[in-house]
């Protein structure tokens, strides 16, 4: 259709304009049809018996964030504040 009539049917909502998207799914150079899970660590017994040549691992993640450490403690001033409310209701 030309733009014009196009546009005519739009505005009066006698066509609807659809957009379809389609994929090529295939068989990939790793398609399997069991499912093998990965390994995540390296065991002694895995180099001992040489299985980890023939077993799949999972890559790492070098971005990941770490735990954050543990460290610091409250000033004594604070602990007694913090520990108020608990004597007051223990006594109350």
């Amino acid at each position: 259709l030309p733009e014009r009539d196009r546009a005519e049917l739009k505005r009066r909502k006698l066509l609807l304009e659809v957009t379809l998207k389609s994929y090529w799914i295939r068989k990939g150079s790793a398609f399997s049809t069991a499912v093998a899970r990965q390994e995540t660590e390296l065991t002694p017994e895995m180099i001992a018996t040489g299985s980890w040549q023939q077993r799949p691992f999972k890559p790492y993640n070098f971005s990941a964030l770490g735990l954050p450490p543990a460290c610091g403690h409250l000033h004594p001033l604070l602990k007694v504040r913090s520990q108020l409310p608990q004597i007051f209701l223990e006594l109350g």
